[in-house]
């Protein structure tokens, strides 16, 4: 590890971050074997500065079967030889570091890989072992315990227990290759302690926890979680329930937080926590992870009632809780933001995602009012308080991929649910850099999912030439941003349009959406940004403009 491997600056530098979420496999490959690599990223640090993004968060790169997009890590303390080394690791962070930029890794402590060391010792261990302890055996139902444990649905198919060779079986809430740790083990939290040291030492500024709302789980005297749905509607709201939030995690992440504390600055974690939108503060305190993820503007239409209701009950909750609320669009999760805002008015986008019957029908989508909305959605959210998480791409005005043929999809969530779910590989498809090659410049040897013909349109060669272009649009808006930034206050203005949203900030910053077709006054002030360029003065339809009061 070089010398510029740390990066100082305040404890507090995450409040009002704008953190780009990198999915390594998908970015940029160096080596050609079409799946993107450290060296690639390295190799485009420059274009992630240009944007003016103050961190970037990797998704896993860890040595993982890829049963569930790395999210199956079979190694917590390296890295999958595909995406690169432990060396390169090093680069990369002292790469980003000289450019100001922070690096957040994701860190997935549920469960682990079946292919993980301390799986392979449970299954050869055998019963009541001290292997088997660090997860969750148990033995089965029926006159030869041939029957699941519990009714246990898992988020990847309809069974979230795995009988073994020997007859027991094991817990896994996701893919049978994702088997769940047993967090009541000492040896379990011991061992991510380790590994929060580990990344901190080699420069990590934070982490993204996945699922961290799983952790503990209700398996005292031998009950046993039952569930065949995991909508959030059915989770108990106090603390009590059997498989998610339950208020003993917060034990975990203090202990977590006690790391962090050792560096300078504090290291710092962002939550990945479905839980009831009372329940969240708790996982951002100062004394657990810090920071928690608000998904609410991501499944929100395009509707300036429910964007209005949504920041203003976000940015009262971290008021209370003492962090920083955050604002997601877009990730590897979910389809492009781009794209559900140019469905039709009407049109049920999560429920088509979740019918067996939608065959190979696609949603219609207005293209260019789904890019209009995004450029202004972005603009929106960096103006308010709290930090901003981007996905790659979507600087590009990148829409979702539709129409992968199934013997190249790779999300597990497609095919174990027999094509009842949509699959997620649509906005994991590698990006465009140029708008020529078999990778559109991903890299030398293709791309390991299909790139439409589109893509070239939407390339940041072709991007950076077009002064207009949503790539030019993000780098303006995000150095704009750098020098308004104020204290985490702001006020609405009230607009007698009920299609528009007006909020300023204490320095006299003002951003106003016209969430409606046609286009409003504009109030009087110094315009210094719109997402689309203002007609006769006033602001178009589906447009944000930033102002200074006059």
């Amino acid at each position: 590890m070089g010398e510029n491997t740390f990066l100082r600056g305040p404890a507090d530098w995450w409040r009002q971050a704008v953190v780009y979420q990198i999915y390594p496999r998908s970015f940029a490959d160096l080596n050609g074997d079409g799946i993107g690599d450290f060296a690639g990223i390295i190799d485009r640090v420059p274009y992630l500065a240009s944007l003016g993004i103050d961190a970037v968060w990797l998704s896993p790169f860890y040595p993982s079967e890829l049963a569930d997009g790395g999210y199956d890590v079979a190694d917590y303390r390296n890295v999958d030889p595909r995406i690169g080394t432990l060396e390169e690791f090093d680069r990369m962070t002292e790469a980003l570091h000289a450019h100001g930029i922070r690096i957040f890794v994701d860190i997935v402590p549920n469960h682990s890989s079946d292919q993980h060391e301390w799986f392979q010792a449970a299954l050869k261990a055998g019963r009541g072992s001290a292997e088997r302890d660090r997860y969750i055996f148990r033995e089965g139902k029926g006159e030869n315990g041939e029957l699941p444990p519990s009714k246990l649905a898992s988020h990847f198919g309809p069974e979230g227990w795995t009988r073994v060779e020997d007859g027991q079986w094991y817990m896994h809430l996701f893919a049978k290759e994702q088997p769940d740790f047993n967090w009541g083990n000492q040896e379990v939290r011991d061992d991510f302690l380790k590994t929060l040291k580990f990344w901190s030492d080699r420069g990590v500024d934070g982490y993204r926890v996945d699922v961290a709302h799983a952790l503990i789980k209700d398996l005292a005297d031998g009950h046993l979680p039952e569930r065949d749905s995991y909508d959030l509607e059915v989770m108990k709201t106090d603390g009590t329930d059997d498989l998610f939030d339950r208020d003993e995690v917060h034990e975990v992440y203090k202990t977590w937080r006690q790391v962090f504390d050792q560096y300078d600055p504090p290291r710092v974690a962002v939550a990945e926590a479905w839980v009831h939108a009372h329940r969240r503060p708790a996982y951002a305190s100062a004394e657990g992870l810090g920071q928690s993820f608000n998904f609410d503007l991501l499944v929100q239409p395009w509707n300036p009632k429910q964007f209005k209701k949504t920041i203003t009950y976000n940015l009262a909750a971290a008021e209370r809780s003492g962090s920083s609320t955050t604002w997601v669009l877009s990730n590897h999760d979910n389809i492009r933001h781009a794209t559900k805002y140019g469905v039709a008015e009407g049109f049920d986008l999560y429920k088509w995602q979740h019918s067996k019957s939608k065959g190979n029908s696609l949603p219609q989508i207005d293209i260019q009012k789904g890019i209009d909305r995004a450029r202004a959605a972005v603009m929106l959210e960096l103006a308010l308080p709290g930090s901003t998480y981007l996905y790659q791409g979507e600087e590009l005005g990148l829409h979702e991929v539709f129409g992968i043929p199934a013997d190249q999809m790779q999300d597990p969530q497609w095919f174990r649910s027999l094509g009842e779910k949509a699959t997620r590989d649509g906005c994991r498809v590698p990006l465009p850099w140029t708008a020529e090659g078999s990778s559109f410049g991903f890299g030398p040897g293709g791309a390991h999912l299909p790139q439409p013909e589109w893509f070239a349109e939407y390339a940041v060669e072709v991007e950076e030439a077009d002064e207009d272009s949503t790539l030019n649009l993000y780098r303006k808006a995000l150095r704009l941003r750098k020098k308004l930034l104020d204290v985490e206050k702001y006020e609405w203005v009230r607009s007698w349009n009920r299609n528009v949203l007006h909020f300023k900030r204490p320095n006299g910053w003002h951003s106003i959406t016209n969430f409606g077709d046609k286009p409003v006054k504009m109030p009087k002030g110094e315009v210094i940004l719109t997402s689309t360029p203002l007609v006769d003065g006033m602001l178009p339809g589906n447009a944000t403009a930033w102002f200074l009061a006059k």
